[in-house]
């Protein structure tokens, strides 16, 4: 069952299912996602403040859209940069540029143990061999 909170932009009681906003401010930021989204097939050399002006969609929530790798900026299209929060590089879309992607993917690896190769099920022998491990089996009075 799904825990009730407010909603952060409005502050109507909803159902949370993992976004922190309900279902009517998610339909409105996606009606802004669609304006953006179509602004920029017919002018894709825009500027973020040509796109807010033209859309009526927020600074900020463009960023969001950028970061969220929902929309991404052209190679070609200088007006728009974005940088890696890590290493400071320009990137076209998301929050960090893929060698440092590359490198938290790696870490996490490393540090949920994923990198390691799983060890072999020992032999039977082994067990039979190691005298300490060996099983006895008594046999019953009669």
């Amino acid at each position: 069952m799904a825990d009730l909170r407010n909603c952060s932009k409005c502050g109507r009681l909803f159902g949370y299912m993992g976004k922190p906003i309900c279902s009517y401010c998610a339909e409105e930021e996606e009606d802004d996602f669609k304006k953006v989204k179509e602004y920029l097939y017919d002018y894709p050399g825009s500027t973020v403040f040509e796109v807010s002006d033209a859309t009526d969609v927020e600074v900020e929530k463009i960023m969001r859209f950028l970061k969220e790798e929902r929309l991404q900026v052209s190679s070609e299209n200088p007006n728009m940069l974005l940088e890696c929060e890590k290493c400071s590089r320009p990137i076209n879309m998301g929050r960090f540029c893929q060698n440092c992607k590359n490198d938290l993917h790696a870490s996490m690896r490393k540090e949920f143990g994923l990198d390691k190769k799983p060890t072999p099920p020992e032999d039977d022998y082994k067990l039979k061999t190691n005298a300490k491990e060996q099983m006895f089996t008594a046999t019953r009075r009669k």
